[in-house]
Order: C-alpha cells, then structure tokens, then sequence
C-alpha cells in the first residue's frame, strides 16, 4: 500500500493515447544517494540518505513504496549484493541491521558483534558461495584517557557468515584495517575456494585506533583463519605496509607502501608504492614498470583502470601539478607494463579518462592533453583530445569527425586534417551521469557529448555524438548537451536537455536518424536517466529537481518512469537482424586470436528486441594465428620482434647422451593465455623444433661458452642496467644487439650508418642510436622495440654533446646539432640547439653558437625542473669553429630559455650535479680560472684556497666524494711524462678547500690514479709520485701506493701480504716494503675497478710487494676482503678481472700476452679453476652486468695479428651450481651469508665514527647469491671520537709528526663560529682550532681537537646551520676526469676514453655508492584505486549519489574502490 502521509508522495498518471510512450512522476522531498536494480529483474531499492529509509519499485520506477522493517532514521547504508540478484543489505546505526533474501519484498533483522565500521567495505561477497559474507565491524573500549577526562580506543574486526547472516556471524580476525575472499571475482578461479586475505595489524597494538602502515601485512587462511599465514609476496619480512588489496579481473593486486629503512630506494619525496600481482592467490610476482615512470608522486598517482582478463591497465601521475598521467599496459601475466598512452587527463583524486566500450574487448576511449608542456609550464588551461584503440591499447587513433553538422553544414576545420579536427568527448572525469559515460550492453552503440575541433571544448558548449559503430564514425544527433540513455539493447535511445531545465525528452527508434519528442507533464532539471543495467528494457527511469516554484505538495523532487513499450507492438524477427562484428576497422578484426561479432537490430527495424534481461550475446570467430598471437616462451626474451633464448636451453631427460645427439627444443614462442586463434599452416609457431645438443645447458658444475666473430672492431658496448640487453657499436657503423647478455647477436638496421649509442643516464630502460642524418633511433623498452625521432638539425660534428637528459623527466631532451657545417670552409657553421618535452616529437629552437645546452636540474639539484643553461658564444657571427677569440658566456634561460640572464661573461665550463651547480669562471684580462659554486643556479660563491696554492693558473678535476666533502685535484706539474699534483679537501659547505695529500699521480690526458671504493664509504685508493723534484729532471716517477679509510683525513701506505701465492716471502722485507698497484692512468679498460658495488668489501688490484710501483708486466694479482685493510696474493701475473654474482665469482683473463683460456674462482681467491674457451685471443676486456650481479661474461678482444676484426666470447658459469644462497635475517647461524664490519678486529674499530654491519657470502659456501643483496647497513655503534676523526682545519695542513700547523704566509679563519654553530638548537659554540672534525664522521665525545673555548649561544638563532655537501664527479673542461666511484654505475658498459663535460650526469648520484646502485634492482611498482575522497569529489558534482550502480560503473571490475581510504586510519610517522 502506498504510504503518502509518511512519505509524502504523488503519484501523477498522464493520459497517453494508444501507441505513445507512457509518463508516470513520481515526487519525492530528498534525492537518493544509492539506488539501483536487482540484476535482471525489474526491482529497483531508494536511499533517502536523509531520511535514513529505503524505498522499492516492483516495476522499474513506476511505483514505489516503504520497505518492511528498519524505521525512519535508522537506514545508514544500502548495499547490494553484487553476485546474487536476490539479496541486499541495509547496515544499521548500531549492531541491527536488515537483510533481503527476495529482492526486498520482505526484509530479516540480524545482530553482528561489534557495529560497521567507519570504513566503505563493510561487506565482502564470495563470487561463487553467496551466503559466505564478511562483515567489517568496528570495536571501541572506554580507556579514561581522553582529552577532558574519557576516551575511547577503537579497532577494526573482522567477522564472517557462511549463510548470508541467518545465524550469528563469528570472528574471523581482529585488528584488520581490509579482508577479502579471493574468490571475490568470477574471472578470478585459481585460487582455493574458502581462501581469504587479510591486510591486518599487530593485535597487541591498540593504541588509539591509530597504526602506523608498516604495522600493516598481508595475511591468508583457507580455515577461517583457524590457521593464518603470514603472506611474504616473495620478499620476506619486507612484505609489510600493505595498504591495498583487491581483485581486477583474473588478477590479485596488492599495493605496499615502502618506507625508506626498508632498503628500498624511495622515489624523491615520497615513499614508492609497490605492486604485487597473483593469478591464483598463491604466487605473487612483483611489477616491474619502465624506470621513467619514477617521478617524486602523490599517494594518489596510480589508477587501476579498467581492465581485460588479459591485461591489467594502470595510469600513472606523471605531472603531478596538472593531473597529467602516462597509461600503462600489462603483459598476459601482469607482471611486465609498457607504455601506452602518454600525456593521459586525469582530476584530482586520481580519476583517468579512460573507459572500455561495453562487450568489446580492447576497445577503449581515453582523453589526452595535447599541450602538456604549456599547462605544467605556463599554468594554461588544457587542451583536451580524444583517442580510441582498438587492440587493447597497443595503438591509438584520434576519433573521426563526423562529414558534417546536424544541419547538414561543413565544421569549421579540415576533416583531412585529423590531428587538428577530430571529435573530442567528456569522460570519466566530469560526470554527468550515473553509470557508464559512452557505452552498454548494446552492441556497437557508443554515445558522448562533445565537439569538433583542436580540443574539447566546455560541457556547456558541446553537442551530442552517436556511433553505431563502436566509435569508426560518427554522426552529430542533437544540438547542445543531453544525458543519454539506452533501451532494448540499442532499438531506443532516450536523451534529455543536461543545459537546462525542459519539460520534455527525445528519443529515436532509427540509430538517431529521427527523434519524436516526449512531454513529461512537469520542467525539470535533469539529473540522471537510466534504465536496468543491461539495457535491454525499454522503460527508463529520469530523476530530476523541479523549479522551485513548482514543488509543491510532495516535494521539490521528481522520479519520472518513461515506458516506450507502447511504441512499437511487433517483436523483431531473424529478418530484421543483421551481424555486426566489432573491430570492423581494416586490420584490427582479430584480437586474442578471434573476431568478435553481435545479432543485432537493423537501424531501419520497425520492431522492437523484447528478450528483456537477457545480454546480447558475443559471438567468436576464431582467426587464423598470426605472429601477434604468440609471446616468447619462458627463458626467451623478444628482440627487434623476435623471441631469442637467455642462454643455453635445459634439455629433457634420456636426451642428449652423445656430443652428436638432437633434443626437441621451444620454438621460443608461446601462445598467450586466453588466446584462441587457430593454427592453419603446416607448423605452428609454437611447435616444438629440433636443436643440437652442443648448443643445450651443460651438466652443472661445467662451464660454458659461446664464440661471436665481427667483421670490424668493437668500438663501444652498452648495458642496458638492470636487463639482459647489451647494444655493440663497431668501427664500421653498424650496431649489434643481445637481449641474452651476449649469447646471441643481431644486427639493427643494416642499411644505416650509427654515429654513436647513448644511453639515458636516468632512465635505464632507454637507449639511442645516432645516424649521420637527422633519424634517431630509440627504445623505451630495453630494446624489445625500436622507433625512430626525427631530430630538427645535422648531428654536429663539432664535440659537442648531441643529447642531454633531463634528471626527472624522461621524455625532456635536448639535441644540439649543427647548421652549415657540411663544408669545412663554411664561414656560417654553427651549434644550434633545440628542446622537446615529448620525446622528440616537437622541438622548439634555444640558441644558435653555442658550445653545450643542458638542463640546469640534477638529482639532489632542486631548481627550476624548466631552466635550461647554455655555454653560449658572445658573437653569433661566423663560424663556430673560426680562430678568432670569441668569449663563452654562461646563461642561465627560467621557463625552457625564454627568460635569459647572464650569469659570467666568460667561462670554461659548466655542470650542474647533486646540489650544486659548479662554474669554471674565466678572467679574461688576468687570464685566470675561477671555481664558482651555486645551490640556486643564479648566485655563486668562489671556492677559497690555502693563499700558497691558489688555483688560477692550473688544471683541477674535481673528484667524485659522497662523503659530505669535495675532493679537488689540482695539477702542479703539467710537464709531459712528469705530470702530479695535489689532491684539496672541503669542509662540508665546499666554500674552503684545504691540503689533503701531495704529489698524487696524473697523466698527460688529465686523468688520475684516485679511485673511491664501491660499496663502503670513505675508503679510497691514490698513487703519488714520491720523488717529485728527481722525476722532475730525470721524467722517471718513482710510484707507491696510499691507502685511506677516513675520507682522507690521513694516507698509509698499503699493508703487503705476508707471503705470495706460493707461499713464498717476498724479497723486500724492510719497513719501506708495502703493497704498490697499478691505478687508474695505467688502467687500457677504464671500467676495470679495483672494487664492485655489489661485493662489499672486496678488491682486485694488480701490483707488486716494494718500495714502490714494477712494470705492470712484473706484477701480480692481489685480493682484498676486507677494504684494503688486509691483502693477499691470489695468482701469479698480470691480469684483468670480472666480478660476478655479487662476488661469488672472480674471473681473471691474462692480458700480457694471447690466451685460450680464463681463471675463476668461487671462494674467493682460495682456489682457482681454469677453463679453455678454444681459441688464442688477444683479450681487450672482461665484461659483465652493471651491478656485478650476474653469472654471464664477455671477453673481447682479436685473434693475434688480426687487429681489425673484434673476437665476442660469451661466457656462462649459471650451471656450475644449482643451490641458491640463503639468507635468514630471523637464523642468521644456519645460512649461507655472515654479518662483517670493515672495521672489526683492525687498526681502526671504526669508520667515520661507526661500526656498521654487512651481509656478505661465506667465503666457501657452493651457492649462487643471484639478486643483489639489500645491505641493511646496520650501525652497531658509534664510537668514541679519536684523532682519526678529525683532519686540519682551512690554511693548516699535517707536519711530518702528523699534527695540523698554518701553512706559510697563511691566515687562519676566525675563531668566531658562533654563526656557525648556533642553529637554534645547540647551547653552547666552540672556538675554531687547527682541527675540524671529518663531516661524515659520527663519533661521540673523546677528544674533541676540534674544539676551543666554549661559549653560550645568545638565546633562540633562526638561521639554520651550514648544510652539508654530497659531490659527485666532474671534469672541468678542458680538464679530465679521474673518480671513478660516482660515475661507475652508468658508465660500465659504456665507451672508454675521455669523459667530456657534456656527459656530466653519467658520473653522479644523490647517494652513496653504495645507495647509487640500490637503484640497480629498484623498478616502480605502484597502485591507486578509485578512493572514497574520489567518490565525494563526484557526489559534489551529482550531488545527490554517494555510490555508483554496482554493475555499471566505468571501475566496475576493480571491486577495490576504497583500497585507499584505510590510509585515513594510519598514523604516519
């Protein structure tokens, strides 16, 4: 019975003549914040969310009435269930709360323990068992602790029901912040039918209800958690923070939230989302995204939109200041994301514009920002465009403009022109509607509300769009903006005015060729029309607002049921349908293997569908297999679009039992899960192949190798880190390419001619290929694929960096190249440089004459990301390369150049590294050099020098240092064969530099014997020349080592062996005797460091047991475990050296004379093993994997006598083991790694005041480590400060008894520091001494030299104290460069030779070495889903919803739309 005095409302039937549509209204006083239908049936449920009741229609939307049970007021929230059509649930305000088991005719109370929680997922369904339900329930105690005398503690628990809350649920778990059946999805079927996970808290802590998120981990039980399991997600303890779980079609998602004690380099600002990915709730593997998508993001930069049982779809904040993001696509596993679609539109709480059409796999339509650069940049307005893709997002395409306007008139575009006159439509982001934005179930029909032009333009200037076509063509339908709707599957469509109040709707039985109209009876403001989820009714529902004059009795608000059933009386029979297949576009029918096609209504039909609820039904084709059917098989990898194999293949059993033997072997390709093309040739692609056994994996414990002969000289190889693909340049200009670290090769592009290859220092998943014309090879995928840039001038040949990166943002490039210089008599050859921000493909012109372009930025460099600076000639005039005098100036260019100023009138060159921008300043009329220093890229400060050796007329390489501290060579000596200088030191604000060490070894080419330890701070290794004043006349320099463990506070010599590898003692026993080894100047491969960042501890060094530095054809080679403090001899000779898996293997190679053979070790020196690979090479260099971690080398040299042809042989020691090292944080007594300090047991307990603790193998142990080891790095203990913590304050240096005097005709600094000192923190200021103590230094109390006569800070200092410095390597041009540590990681594998400024951000990290190459294994891993701050963002803009119909909404397949919202519940610290 309707109820009108109790909820006030009137019922207005319209008279309609027979064979008219049929208006009932219906008026309500407040609009509903949820309301839906009961999946195929015509029952539809009302929240009045501030009456707190339920209303139902039996009859989709003509009638209405209260519900049985709760009272007014006591309705909190509706929610339905998503896999039963029967039941839904209204959730009390207490422990009541309601449930229907026939679709809310009738409806039971139920009791829970605790009331719901705050939380949005009160409830989680089971896909296939109904009745298992979990409720979220919230639990509170009173603790007297509150603010003014109570308070209350409060938790969430967990409880389940296994029979939809007919009897009393239980407790499942408690502390829990989500839990989730994992069976929560159809499409998800392989996990464990009763399998549940928890992301859940430490029950002990119930401190507030508040938790810190690394309290949060994953839990699973398949017993009710009777028995719960800790979930590890394959990375141990470190799988806490969880704070997302979710299911997305076939996959399991699980969001964890990195802090940085987790060993895991965090993204810039903020701590890295990491995403786990699982296909039956048992595996979990981690994503693994392209390293440009690490930009410094909001918690809210990930959206999982929707996606295929195929692919898992994620868009990605990349500008976060203008909600700019980059969608990305998953491979069949979810593991493995390419780019899809750059420059994405998205809003402020991580919605994207993107939405999949209905039915249609693959099929999708997304808004990008064509002016992406001006947004971020100049603050404009966006400029929207639409694409459509029809592969899945593999390939996009602008959507096409309709021939002309619905009055028949052309567009004010060019149609041909479709970059710049094409439809663009409102999406997700703006919602004007419930539901969907563009699509139904009905096949084909795509509408929007849009424009024709450059971009989109405002909602209330658009008109209304139609496709029956899935989106190929268009046509214009109605003027102005209309809400949308479809009914009987496409046969009718229904639009109403969205631009103003109307008393009338309009709708087309004829595919919108024709539209009648319909009179409502009452002017209302529509809000939202809709109809049953499937769209296959031809009675609408339209919820609009009055005018408020009209409200009258019953209220301001009007539920108008629309039934176009009397329209048409006869029901469509088999003539009246036509097949409609989707994808019709030329080349993309087939997708996963088939065609897809619908039955479907001819547009001129006169009937109507009728087979009410019933989804049209997709039909499939099966295609003919083609090559886009198929991945590579496991253990092979996609090169240039073929899958090659990682190594030697395992063979089968019983194979292989002579050296002449075939085995059957991969193809190397597979077919992709899900796909069902069919194979219609002789052979399939995947059919098993004959191979010869010599080629398969050798037994374990044996050695492998594979040899590659080149017609020409290697002159440049190139890792791609963090990836098996190496890329060869040869003398000849071709490059070669190995996707398997060197097991096989393939020529790229036979028909050009490369240049050079250069990687990107900040994105190592992209590489380039340079030609001698204006194409530009890249990849943006480790080399899997390859495009081409087109470059807007010449490559110039004029030494000049071609390319530069930017530090943060991948795709920000910029090209100098050169103009007129093809003639080397050219009077007009000139550097022009160009910059883009969408990788190439708009270039925008900086400056002509100039000598290098680069961006300002760096890593730790935190200035404007758009300020370009260039070293540019004073007079553009000429030609660059002319004789004449033409001062270089240094300008600084805010907004990408195009506000200039002039920061010195002459300079030698630049580089912006770290924090600081440094500036080798030219006085022109002194003729004199100059550093300057700047944090802000505008104001500089000149470095100051002891006044004795002042720098103005000498060559300086400023060396790498991550110790708070510059090291700063200076050259004394320039003379030919007889070159040294001195090595200066900053105090930790690089502003003094003081005296370190003299008489330290250099060559002609600049470069010098300091190399900096990888992996332990502070130790480095120098050669000096200890008879300077003799090797002055005679140009014969006595060599000897020095070896420091305290950033260079002092120098020793280093300790010798006892005995040789021999076990003989060494001629020289005298206490002058010490270890001398070849350094960096003698060194033919530059990337050959004494150490690797991966084995810490570890070196290699040749050299001999002396009074100083042999021949290196006298000398042998030496081992270190412990950082230089011990060594010993492991062999005999001179030999160049390898470090693999982590150090668990040493390969050495004699490089003296021709060899057939190499030496390894796997216990590090005791024991050595030979292997001959065949043949009598000349061998060059040893090479492996960046980080050292792999068990694959390349030798390369020539055969003897053949210097023109290069020799690649590919060694593999993978199967000399099988057993993987174990490392047990919890057992560390029964694995295979024991915990070291450098300083345990030596001279010095300590390091720079501290002990710390590394992980490293146990020497003998017969296991593989793989994977880089996360050094924890844990301090034991600071130590009491010594002498060694301290070194000689600015203008004093170390007399011959070791203690700090002013050095001649110097001044010391003032002894004031309260300046200094007193930061507003600290009581007390000490005067300034002899001594400073080493900034990188952690020691306590003890002696403190430092320190003078103390004195009392006067009261609170606002000003901060002095920051400290973090250095990495530059050569000054025209000086060289010698430090190796910063520059190692990005380098190894790169050319050898001279570093050139230019190339600056190859050798510096905002880190440690030891943290530069933790970025080694870091990939991005992030997840976002829709939060509830998202939903309220929409509820403002359709104000009356606070949920979205559960069957049709655009995330409809990402049950996780309040993953999020628990981050409100965490107390970040």
């Amino acid at each position: 019975m309707l109820l009108m005095s109790v909820v006030c409302l009137l019922l207005t039937s319209l008279l309609v003549s027979a064979g008219d549509p049929e208006v009932t209204v219906t008026r309500v006083e407040n609009l509903p914040n949820r309301l839906f239908y009961f999946d195929d049936t015509p029952v539809v449920l009302f929240h009045d969310p501030v009456k707190l009741t339920v209303m139902r229609s039996p009859d989709e939307g003509k009638t209405w009435s209260s519900i049985s049970g709760p009272r007014e007021g006591e309705a909190i929230r509706l929610v339905d269930h998503p896999h039963n059509n029967k039941m839904a649930f209204i959730i009390g305000r207490d422990t009541t709360h309601w449930v229907t088991y026939n679709q809310g005719d009738s409806w039971q109370s139920f009791e829970t323990p605790r009331e719901a929680s705050l939380g949005a997922s009160i409830l989680s369904f089971h896909a296939e068992q109904d009745g298992w339900i979990l409720f979220q329930g919230r639990a509170c105690e009173d603790t007297g602790k509150g603010k003014w005398g109570g308070g209350r503690t409060c938790w969430d628990e967990t409880y389940y029901t296994k029979d939809a809350f007919r009897t009393e649920p239980q407790l499942l778990l408690s502390q829990t912040s989500q839990c989730l059946f994992a069976r929560s999805s159809p499409a998800f079927v392989n996990a464990p039918e009763a399998l549940i996970f928890c992301v859940a808290f430490d029950q002990s802590n119930k401190s507030g209800g508040m938790h810190n998120f690394k309290e949060s981990r994953l839990f699973s039980s398949e017993d009710w958690f009777e028995n719960k399991k800790f979930v590890d997600l394959g990375i141990g303890k470190r799988a806490r923070g969880v704070v997302g779980l979710g299911v997305v079609s076939k996959f399991m998602v699980a969001a964890l939230k990195v802090s940085e004690g987790d060993g895991i380099k965090r993204a810039g600002g903020g701590d890295p989302m990491h995403l786990y990915v699982s296909t039956d709730g048992k595996e979990w593997r981690q994503t693994q995204f392209p390293h440009s998508a690490l930009p410094d993001l909001k918690e809210n930069a990930y959206t999982v939109v929707e996606s295929t049982t195929h692919s898992i779809a994620v868009d990605i904040l990349t500008s976060p200041s203008a909600n700019i993001g980059t969608l990305f696509v998953s491979s069949s596993e979810g593991t493995y994301f390419v780019e899809a679609l750059p420059d994405t539109n998205r809003n402020d709480y991580g919605i994207v514009d993107f939405e999949q059409l209905v039915g249609l796999e693959g099929v999708g339509i997304a808004n990008v920002v064509s002016n992406r650069e001006e947004v971020v940049g100049w603050g404009e307005d966006k400029k929207i465009k639409s694409k459509i893709t029809y592969d899945d997002g593999s390939s996009w395409r602008f959507l096409k403009a309709p021939p002309t306007d619905m009055n028949g008139d052309d567009w004010v575009c060019n149609r041909d022109d479709i970059e710049s006159c094409s439809l663009h439509v409102h999406s997700v982001t703006s919602p004007h509607n419930i539901g969907r934005v563009f699509s139904s179930t009905a096949p084909g029909y795509v509408m929007a509300v849009g424009s024709v032009g450059n971009s989109l333009l405002p909602y209330d200037e658009c008109d209304t769009f139609l496709s029956t076509d899935a989106g190929l063509t268009w046509k214009m339908v109605q003027e102005g903006a209309h809400k949308y709707e479809f009914g009987d599957q496409g046969s009718v469509l229904v639009i109403v005015n969205d631009e103003e109040a109307t008393d009338n709707v309009k709708y087309s039985y004829d595919g919108g060729n024709t539209w009648s109209q319909l009179d409502l009876g009452v002017t209302v403001k529509g809000l939202v029309l809709t109809t049953i989820p499937d769209s296959t009714s031809q009675k609408f529902l339209l919820i609009g607002t009055l005018p408020r004059r009209d409200s009258g009795k019953g209220g301001r608000h009007a539920l108008i049921f629309l039934d176009f059933a009397p329209v048409q009386n006869r029901q469509c029979t088999d003539s009246d349908f036509e097949r409609w297949y989707a994808r019709s576009e030329e080349g993309n029918e087939c997708l996963m293997g088939h065609k897809q096609w619908y039955q479907r209504r001819k547009l001129d039909a006169k009937c109507y569908v009728g087979h009410k609820f019933e989804d049209p039904i997709g039909h499939e084709e099966n295609c003919a297999c083609t090559d886009e059917d198929y991945e590579c098989d496991f253990n092979y990898v996609r090169q240039d679009g073929e899958c090659v194999p990682v190594g030697p293949e395992p063979v089968p059993a019983g194979t292989c039992n002579k050296p002449d033997d075939k085995y059957l072997g991969s193809s190397g390709y597979r077919k992709i899960p899900g796909n069902t093309c069919e194979n219609r040739s002789d052979k399939a692609k995947d059919s098993p192949i004959m191979k010869e056994c010599s080629s398969a994996r050798p037994q374990e414990g044996k050695v492998s190798h594979v040899t590659h002969e080149f017609t020409s000289l290697i002159t440049q190889h190139q890792y791609f880190a963090g990836s098996q693909t190496i890329l060869l340049q040869l003398s000849d200009g071709t490059v070669w390419q190995s996707s398997n670290e060197g097991f096989s090769w393939k020529q790229l592009y036979e028909q050009e001619n490369f240049l050079g290859v250069q990687m990107h220092p900040f994105a190592s998943e992209r590489g380039y290929l340079l030609t001698d014309t204006k194409k530009i090879y890249h990849t943006t995928d480790y080399g899997r694929s390859w495009n081409v840039i087109t470059a807007p001038e010449m490559p110039n040949n004029l030494g000049i960096p071609i390319i530069d990166f930017h530090p943060t943002k991948p795709d920000w490039i910029i090209y100098t190249g050169s103009n007129n210089c093809e003639d080397t008599l050219s009077t007009k050859c000139r550097a022009v440089a160009y910059y883009s921000t969408d990788h190439g493909r708009r270039w925008k012109k900086i400056e002509e004459y100039v000598r290098n372009c680069a961006w300002a930025r760096d890593a730790r460099l935190k200035i404007d990301e758009r300020e370009i600076i260039c070293e540019s000639y004073k007079n553009k005039k000429g030609s660059q390369l002319g004789a004449d005098y033409n001062p270089l100036e240094l300008i600084a260019g805010a907004d990408y150049y195009s506000k200039k100023i002039k920061l010195f009138d002459a300079v030698v060159g630049f580089a912006s590294f770290s924090e600081y921008l440094l500036v080798a300043q030219l006085n022109e009329l002194a003729g004199t050099l100059s550093l300057q220093v700047s944090l802000d890229g505008y104001h500089f400060s000149e470095g100051q020098f002891p006044p004795s050796m002042r720098i103005e007329n000498r060559a300086y390489t400023i060396l790498e240092s991550s110790t708070d501290s510059v090291f700063l060579h200076v050259t004394m000596n320039s003379d030919t064969n007889k070159e040294w200088g001195n090595i200066f030191k900053s105090n930790s604000n690089g502003t003094y530099y003081n005296l370190a060490v003299e008489h330290v070894n250099r060559n002609t080419a600049g470069y010098v014997d300091f190399e900096k330890m990888l992996g332990l701070d502070g130790i480095a290794v120098i050669n000096i020349v200890a008879n300077p004043a003799e090797a002055d006349i005679s140009g014969k320099k006595k060599i000897q080592s020095r070896i420091t463990h305290n950033d260079g506070g002092t120098w020793k010599p280093m300790n010798p062996p006892a005995k040789d590898s021999l076990g003989q003692t060494y001629d020289c026993q005298s206490t002058s005797c010490s270890l001398q080894i070849h350094g960096y100047t003698e060194r033919r491969d530059p990337k050959a460091t004494y150490s690797s960042p991966s084995a810490v501890g570890l070196m290699l060094a040749v050299g001999n047991v002396g009074e100083e530095l042999a021949a290196y054809t006298d000398s042998d080679v030496f081992l270190t475990r412990d950082g230089g403090f011990t060594w010993e001899e492991v062999h005999k000779d001179a030999h160049i050296w390898e470090f693999g898996d982590s150090g668990s293997i040493l390969v050495l190679v004699n490089d003296e004379e021709a060899t057939d053979h190499i030496l390894y070790t796997t216990d590090e020196g005791l024991t050595w093993n030979e292997y001959v690979f065949g043949q009598t090479l000349r061998i060059k260099t040893i090479q492996t994997v960046p980080d050292d971690t792999s068990r694959r080398f390349l030798l390369i040299g020539n055969i003897p006598g053949k210097s023109d042809k290069s020799i690649l042989v590919h060694l593999d020691f993978s199967a000399i083991t099988n057993i993987k090292c174990q490392l047990s944080i919890e057992d560390p007594n029964h694995d295979d790694f024991q915990l070291w300090s450098p300083s345990e047991g030596r001279e010095e307990n300590c390091l720079f005041g501290r002990q710390t603790m590394y992980h490293r193998r146990i020497r003998d142990r017969n296991c593989y480590v793989g994977e880089k080891v996360d050094q924890p790095k844990t301090i034991v203990r600071n130590c009491t400060c010594t002498p060694a913590d301290f070194e000689c304050e600015f203008n004093y240096r170390r007399d011959a008894s070791g203690n700090c005097v002013l050095v001649d005709g110097a001044l010391p600094l003032s002894i004031d520091t309260e300046y200094e000192q007193c930061d507003g923190n600290t009581d007390y200021w000490y005067e300034r001494t002899e001594y400073r103590k080493i900034p990188y230094s952690s020691c306590e109390g003890g002696e403190r030299p430092d320190r003078g006569k103390r004195h009392e800070c006067p009261g609170l200092v606002l000003r901060g104290g002095l920051g400290g410095l973090f250095w990495g390597s530059i050569a000054m041009i025209p000086f060289a460069f010698a430090g190796l540590a910063g520059w190692y990681y990005w380098t190894k594998g790169s050319r050898p030779g001279a570093i050139q400024l230019g190339e600056h951000r190859a050798f510096g990290d905002d880190s440690p070495a030891a943290g530069i190459l933790s970025v080694i294994a870091s990939v991005p891993i992030f997840l976002i889903a829709v939060t509830q701050e998202a939903w309220s963002w929409v509820t403002r803009k359709v104000p009356f919803l606070d949920d979205l119909f559960a069957s049709r909404t655009p995330y409809r397949t990402v049950p996780i739309d309040d993953d999020a919202e628990i981050l409100g519940n965490y107390e970040d610290d």
